[in-house]
């Protein structure tokens, strides 16, 4: 099993950035989907943002649609999420998942069997 860490979480005003990072201990991303979500207090866990085993599928909640971008540096030791305009509503705690070799990106997180512990997202108004 996979050890994943988050970092990069804050607080931020409205309309701010952040880029959340996730690394794995131990091994590279190469040929793992990786996804985000996120759980606001009192709700259920969100998905975020996936990013496909072969780096070429994405994808992306409505709600973070042209705002967050999911990316793989290029020795695939670090996903991240580059997240742009942020609102208030974006505040949560942000996890990082892998899913099993060769699952496709997914929105759903019944695909991911690794999670990392997470890291606060506040926005503030």
């Amino acid at each position: 099993q996979v050890q994943l860490v988050e970092s990069g979480g804050g607080l931020v005003q409205a309309g701010g950035s952040l880029r959340l990072s996730c690394a794995a201990s131990g091994r590279t991303f190469r040929g793992y989907t990786m996804g985000w979500f996120r759980q606001a207090p009192g709700k259920g866990r969100e998905f975020v943002a996936a990013t496909g085993f072969s780096g070429i599928t994405r994808l992306y909640a409505d709600s973070v649609k042209g705002r967050f971008t999911i990316s793989r540096d290029n020795s695939e030791t670090a996903v991240y999420l580059q997240m742009n305009s942020l609102k208030p509503e974006d505040t949560a705690v942000y996890h990082c998942a892998q899913a099993p070799r060769g699952v496709g990106a997914s929105i759903f997180s019944a695909a991911y069997d690794d999670w990392g512990q997470g890291t606060q997202v506040t926005v503030s108004s």
